[in-house]
């Protein structure tokens, strides 16, 4: 039997609802902050992913999916969304426009990582990116729509992590001072932080391995190497989160897992029972110097992306259920071949109104066919029969009131219709009536 490939999963229907549900809440928050969808190709030219030899970031150096096409072009299934999008925006050109660029995106990535829950080697990630902006104030909305959305969907107790590794001329400074500490502690770090050490210290900050070593613990702080320029950035920021009313804990040794981020980085976590220490569910930062990098001219950029199975594993583990109980509009009982027929157009003339409607096409009784319309439930039950198709009628069920009526056969859809309008506003009259 064949399986789907390790690392990989089926989102079948029960679970595709709240996939759809989730990005419809994506969606909207993303509107209300003016954010514009772009879609970019799954894959690219290598070079988008490999552009440092020392970058030392797991991703690139042990996550990437690479491959060379029937040309002997090398290529990569995108790890993430940033790179590919910053290729998008100098390809197109779109920094003629000299104007502040706000994109956001939703699509499938690929890193060949250790499986754990909520951690697949092929993922979902959303993202924003914001290009053409010095300003602390678009770090700080790039960090309040990441708290927006995840208020949106019901999780609670959101904590906003945020650091500052400068600009250039600071994290040069930082890592001199770095590479010395470290140096006397070279029989204690991991193979990796060795490695690191030598290419990108900074990095070790990172490591999930020695973080709860005494000597990491004591090592020097970033925010003692900031230039007056770095400081005054990382304050803007936090004095918006400030009159956001976001709560924030500034996180010495936060630096992120990729190498391009410069100034503030930031990650967001949520207080979900029994999610253990997986619980950051966002990440991101600024990165002023990856557009120049990739050939284009200096833009600056910030940005953030999730993992939407995080915050769907999230969810699922605080009980909550983003979809509402799905129903059908109409369920069609038809008894006999005319009956069926004039089912299928009834149907498609229902469906084109916007109406849900299904049938039965496997011929059963007709109790075999009311069950069915209680277990996809149906708002209203037609029954027609080839006696109601001669008299060109058809006998209509509400399955609230359990009222049922015989109308005339083309008058189905402007009766359900304003049935459910006349509801609609009934609805809408009583939860006035309480807010008053």
């Amino acid at each position: 039997m064949l399986t789907k490939p390790k690392g990989t999963y089926d989102i079948l229907p029960d679970k595709a609802k709240s996939w759809v549900r989730l990005e419809e809440i994506i969606r909207r928050i993303t509107k209300l902050y003016h954010y514009e969808e772009v879609r970019t190709p799954i894959f690219e030219v290598s070079e988008v992913f490999h552009r440092d030899e020392n970058d030392t970031s797991d991703m690139v150096t042990k996550e990437t999916y690479d491959f060379l096409d029937r040309s002997e072009r090398k290529m990569t299934l995108r790890p993430e969304g940033t790179a590919g999008l910053a290729r998008a925006y100098i390809e197109n050109k779109i920094y003629a426009n000299e104007q502040i660029s706000k994109f956001f995106y939703m699509g499938p990535m690929f890193r060949y990582e250790n499986m754990q829950k909520g951690r697949q080697r092929q993922f979902t990630q959303f993202g924003l990116e914001v290009y053409g902006s010095t300003s602390p104030l678009s770090d700080a909305e790039v960090i309040s729509t990441a708290v927006a959305v995840i208020k949106a969907i019901g999780l609670k107790g959101v904590k906003v992590k945020v650091n500052s590794i400068g600009d250039d001329i600071s994290r040069q400074n930082y890592k001199k001072v770095l590479v010395e500490y470290f140096n006397n502690y070279k029989d204690k770090l991991c193979k990796d932080c060795l490695k690191r050490l030598e290419k990108n210290p900074l990095r070790i900050l990172d490591c999930k391995i020695d973080r709860n070593e005494e000597f990491f613990k004591n090592a020097p702080k970033i925010g003692d190497y900031l230039t007056d320029e770095s400081k005054e950035h990382f304050n803007g920021v936090l004095e918006a989160l400030k009159e956001m009313q976001i709560e924030y804990i500034v996180d010495s040794n936060l630096v992120r897992g990729l190498d391009y981020y410069t100034h503030t980085v930031f990650e967001i976590e949520v207080d979900v029972e029994g999610f253990g220490s997986q619980n950051v569910i966002c990440g991101g930062g600024r990165y002023n110097n990856m557009i120049e990098e990739i050939g284009g001219p200096k833009t600056p950029a910030v940005g953030l992306a999730f993992g939407m199975e995080r915050l769907l594993l999230a969810l699922e583990f605080e009980n909550r259920i983003l979809t509402k109980p799905d129903y059908l509009h109409i369920y069609f009982i038809s008894l006999g071949k005319k009956a069926q027929m004039q089912t299928l157009r009834l149907m498609n003339m229902c469906r084109m109104g916007g109406l849900a409607c299904e049938m039965d096409y496997l011929d059963r009784s007709i109790k075999a066919q009311f069950k069915s319309a209680d277990k996809y439930n149906a708002k209203f039950t037609a029954i027609l029969g080839d006696n109601e198709v001669e008299n060109f009628v058809i006998n209509v069920k509400n399955n609230e009131t359990d009222e049922q009526e015989t109308i005339g056969l083309n008058d189905i859809y402007s009766y359900v219709f304003n049935k459910l309008s006349v509801n609609s506003q009934s609805s809408c009259q009583t939860c006035k009536e309480k807010k008053e």
